[in-house]
């Protein structure tokens, strides 16, 4: 039980990483990673929606109806975003300033709703309140090893505090848009080389985070294939009539001779 819950937690930070594995969130990721500072504040922001969600949705999940489940969701995810963002506003008005219009798009992350909609409308509290910290915590690390390079490189700092001192001369492509897709596909590449021994090689993304191998995909088809087969023959035989089988003609003239035959004998 404990491995279990031990899993959970800690497969959204490098294994199932929402960033770098699953390709998940990519919009503020490249967006707000000019630095350490805007990258860890964004991730920090997203984690809180995403824990505070997955319990709420969690907790809500036999009461939501299927059928607008979509909605509510967003509308629960909007909520706890409207309170993050007011926290900013409040408290550190720099960084609220910082990521603008980033916070409030909070709402339609793909990484907060596909987590609402494939864990936690699935699981107890527990276990979407660790899911919630696993994949928060892995979005976290993502934005801010993207953040620490691009700031290094292209400022010559971390954290606003100058490393290089002018010595080596700064990169500015860093600090802009191909420095973040060259940044992001290096981390991209540095999470595949440390896991791809580890763990089978991953086909197919998707918004909700389900993943699944060639050879798992073939067999979800052919299974698929079985019972629309199975169900097309189960309605064609209750749509057919009962046929009743014609009296073959030898044996209707055989029977008026039988009947002759009896009469004689009793004549």
């Amino acid at each position: 039980m404990k491995d279990n819950k031990l899993a959970i937690l800690t497969k959204g930070i490098i294994k199932e990483n929402p960033v770098l594995v699953l390709l998940l969130g990519t919009c503020p990721t490249l967006a707000t990673t000019s630095s350490v500072f805007n990258g860890l504040g964004m991730g920090v922001s997203a984690m809180a929606v995403l824990i505070c969600s997955n319990i709420v949705i969690s907790l809500l999940r036999n009461i939501i109806p299927d059928k607008v489940r979509i909605p509510c969701y967003i509308v629960v995810i909007a909520g706890f975003v409207t309170v993050v963002q007011m926290l900013l506003q409040a408290f550190v008005p720099a960084l609220y300033s910082s990521l603008g219009l980033f916070i409030p798009l909070i709402v339609v992350n793909c990484i907060i709703l596909g987590r609402a909609e494939m864990f936690a409308s699935k699981n107890n509290v527990l276990d979407s309140a660790l899911d919630g910290i696993g994949m928060g915590l892995g979005f976290t690390l993502a934005l801010g090893c993207m953040g620490a390079v691009r700031e290094f490189f292209g400022a010559g700092s971390l954290l606003g505090f100058n490393i290089l001192g002018g010595h080596i001369e700064q990169m500015g492509i860093f600090n802009l848009a191909p420095g973040g897709f060259f940044v992001f596909a290096l981390l991209i590449a540095g999470v595949y080389v440390i896991t791809k021994d580890k763990s089978k090689l991953v086909r197919e993304f998707g918004c909700s985070g389900f993943r699944t191998t060639e050879a798992e995909r073939r067999t979800a088809e052919k299974a698929k294939k079985a019972e629309t087969t199975k169900a097309a023959k189960a309605e064609a035989a209750k749509a057919e009539p009962a046929k009743v089988e014609a009296p073959n003609p030898q044996e209707r003239e055989a029977k008026p001779e039988v009947n002759a035959k009896v009469e004689v004998k009793e004549g």
